[in-house]
């Protein structure tokens, strides 16, 4: 059985099973079975950067005392995120969906408490780049699950 390594320039060796090399950190060389790279995965960095957009507005309503809405908000707006890294570790395919699923529908729920947030008076009003990027999130969201059903 052969083992990746790579290191943080990114450079590959292969070693196998009987080599010398069995621990999993070597000077600077991690195994490849460990080390998930999400520097270019557009979901991840979009749902991250959603959510901590959220956590300000959830900050915000705090200080407003709109606690409710502000902890229906920060719990579905950062669930987007954490689902769609839980998808990247999915045992099966199906569970990869199942968790893209769900992130679906926290985005649909973040969307419904964004916008009593912009409808209510009595609220702040959030910025509308918020309502952008979570119509591009669920777009992605459902781009993926369509593909991944397919293939």
């Amino acid at each position: 059985m052969k083992t990746q390594w790579i290191c943080k320039e990114n450079r590959s060796m292969t070693f196998t099973q009987g080599s010398a090399i069995r621990r999993t950190f070597v000077s600077g060389w991690v195994n490849a079975d460990i080390v998930r790279n999400d520097r270019d995965n557009l979901i991840v960095t979009l749902t991250t950067k959603f959510a901590l957009h959220i956590i300000e507005l959830a900050e915000h309503l705090d200080q407003e005392r709109k606690f409710i809405i502000a902890r229906q908000l920060l719990r579905s707006g950062t669930s987007i995120g954490a689902n769609v890294r839980e998808a990247q570790n999915a045992e099966s395919k199906a569970d990869f969906v199942h968790k893209f699923k769900i992130a679906a529908k926290e985005s649909d729920e973040t969307f419904y408490w964004l916008t009593l947030c912009k409808e209510a008076a009595s609220y702040p009003n959030p910025n509308p780049e918020l309502f952008d990027q979570l119509r591009d999130i669920s777009r992605i969201i459902a781009k993926i699950i369509a593909t991944s059903k397919r293939g």
